[in-house]
């Protein structure tokens, strides 16, 4: 889908003369009127200076992103380079036209055989008209396992050897499933949100999916052209753009731009600022109206009628394109229900127009998840 740039501009070219006015034209110069003359050489010499400006400001916010890299802003050089490199290369052989790539992390316990990366794929495979996104998804592992497997099934893997903020190698282990708001599982959500900031700071713009969520329409559809963050909500209020909506991280679309980085990083920093056991979207929450309006960043909630979950269970499958299964804990129960939910999909989607014209289809109410 088509994004607008930052900053549009236009270019309003004159008419050709005709050769009757060139003629003139040099005769008007020949004259040597110098009082005539001096309007056209201030434009041209205008130009020049603003393409000057231009040229230096793409150079100062290209240095500006390669010096964003990491936890400071420093630039990249020696080993440090060599994990930017490869993970540069990667979002580019994923991107879309308009540099989107879609996301999603998994760890060991997620890519196990009959886990939650097989329900997440076939999904794909089974939507309409999501296959063919699958060439844009890259999938970041947290440990080799994880990683190993990726490469087994897809083509855009990347292993992420997530850092501490004080540059050491974590303790925790994060192949094993995590469960939800205990250190692992918060450790895991912060190095998540660390490295869509560094997704921003390449350049690139990115729709992060947890792998819980799966997708039977495409959602870039919903989200506006005009917005710098696109997020889901558990319980949409009907306002998309009502900061009173409770963020959802799981499902989050940002556009790179100076001031969504700057986003990024004022929402990292605002974690000092709360007790250490809350996670990165207890803190959006808090801070998304001041960051908003402080950087001018438009934010868009996402109505549960087309990316839903079964906190909001909508059960018009004409308009979904992707169920969360977000108000549920447990890997277990998350892979349970989430089989149904593909078994369901599969049934609309065989029965012939004329049925599912008459409706009656839905969901099969989550079983063994926790509402």
């Amino acid at each position: 889908m088509p994004f607008f740039s930052d900053d549009p501009s236009s270019c309003i070219c004159p008419p050709s003369p005709s050769s009757r006015s060139s003629k003139s034209m040099a005769a008007w110069k020949v004259r040597g009127d110098a009082g005539r003359l001096l309007p056209v050489i201030t434009f041209f010499l205008g130009a020049a200076v603003t393409g000057a400006f231009v040229f230096l400001g793409a150079t100062m916010d290209m240095s500006w992103r390669f010096a964003a890299w990491g936890n400071g802003a420093r630039p990249v050089a020696g080993d440090e380079a060599k994990p930017f490199a490869e993970l540069a290369e990667l979002l580019k052989n994923a991107s879309m036209e308009d540099n989107t790539v879609i996301v999603t992390s998994i760890n060991k316990a997620y890519a196990a055989p009959g886990s939650l990366l097989d329900l997440f794929l076939e999904s794909f495979r089974s939507g309409k008209g999501t296959a063919g996104l699958l060439d844009h998804l890259l999938i970041v592992s947290v440990d080799p396992g994880a990683h190993e497997t990726c490469r087994s099934v897809h083509r855009h893997c990347y292993l992420l050897r997530p850092d501490n903020d004080d540059g050491a190698a974590p303790a925790v282990d994060l192949s094993a499933a995590k469960y939800f708001m205990t250190k692992d599982y918060l450790d895991m959500m912060w190095a998540r949100n660390r490295f869509q900031q560094t997704i921003l700071e390449l350049g690139f713009n990115f729709l992060f999916t947890d792998v819980d969520i799966l997708w039977f329409r495409n959602p870039m559809r919903h989200i506006a052209v005009t917005s710098d963050v696109a997020i889901a909500s558990d319980y949409f209020n009907g306002d998309p753009d009502s900061l009173h909506n409770q963020p959802n991280g799981g499902f989050l679309y940002v556009r790179s731009m100076n001031r969504t980085v700057e986003f990024y990083r004022r929402w990292r920093e605002a974690r000092a600022g709360f007790p250490p056991g809350t996670n990165e979207q207890h803190v959006l929450a808090r801070v998304q109206l001041p960051l908003t309006r402080r950087l001018g960043v438009r934010m868009q909630f996402l109505d549960t009628a087309h990316c839903g979950g079964f906190c909001q269970l909508s059960d018009d499958l004409r308009r979904v394109s992707t169920m969360h299964a977000n108000c549920c804990t447990g890997l277990d129960n998350k892979v349970h229900d989430l089989r149904n939910v593909l078994r369901d999909w599969r049934n609309y989607t065989a029965a012939t127009r004329e049925v599912r014209r008459r409706g009656g289809f839905g969901w099969t109410k989550p079983g063994r998840c926790i509402r």
